[in-house]
């Protein structure tokens, strides 16, 4: 099983990062694989960082041979998706939104129907847009066709949208427990779910 964190913060060590990464441990107990995704690295080497809709319907061929068609083959092979943004007013960052912008290929083969997701954000006050960064999130997913879950788990609490902590989330424990909780919501519906996406990806959707 595959699980990928995608950090749209454009700081590879900062705080979204840190939430990310506090959920590695969770999906490696769980027996899957974590791979961790620097979306302002992967957007860096393209000429045009966002989409100019080039092609309708989308071919690919902005990316094509460029790191982020790589990391659109390995969402094609994801069981669940952890994403995460930093709070830029209200919303997700341009660098996680220019990203999901491009995903327009993998809506049309439906490549990423009924893989689990869930989200978390970081935002420089307690009440600094959290949940509307959510919010953003759910709507990008949920437009792909995946499965949204929020940070409940049947060992913790029912939750809420997802994890948020405030700025700097090394020092938010609340912040890094719901994070661990999410990832194993996240692993846990993706295992339950898992022949759901072996008959969609066997069928081509």
């Amino acid at each position: 099983m595959l699980v990928l964190a995608i950090n749209g913060s454009p700081r590879r060590a900062g705080s979204t990062a840190r939430m990310l990464l506090a959920t590695r441990e969770v999906v490696e107990a769980a027996g899957a694989k974590f791979v961790f995704c620097q979306v302002s690295e992967v957007l860096a080497e393209l000429k045009v960082p966002y989409c100019t809709v080039c092609s309708d319907p989308c071919a690919g061929k902005c990316f094509s041979g460029t790191r982020l068609e790589d990391v659109f083959n390995l969402m094609r092979q994801a069981d669940g998706i952890i994403m995460g943004s930093p709070v830029y007013f209200s919303t997700v960052s341009s660098h996680l939104k220019a990203f999901w912008d491009r995903t327009r290929l993998l809506r049309r083969e439906k490549a990423l129907l009924n893989v689990v997701g869930g989200a978390l954000t970081v935002g420089g006050a307690r009440f600094g847009g959290q949940e509307t960064a959510l919010r953003a999130m759910h709507d990008m997913m949920l437009c792909q066709g995946m499965t949204v879950v929020g940070d409940g788990y049947l060992g913790d609490d029912a939750g809420h949208q997802g994890a948020c902590a405030q700025e700097p989330a090394s020092e938010d424990a609340l912040g890094l427990q719901r994070a661990r909780i999410l990832a194993r919501r996240v692993v846990e519906v993706a295992l339950a779910t898992r022949g759901l996406r072996d008959r969609s990806r066997v069928t081509g959707g």
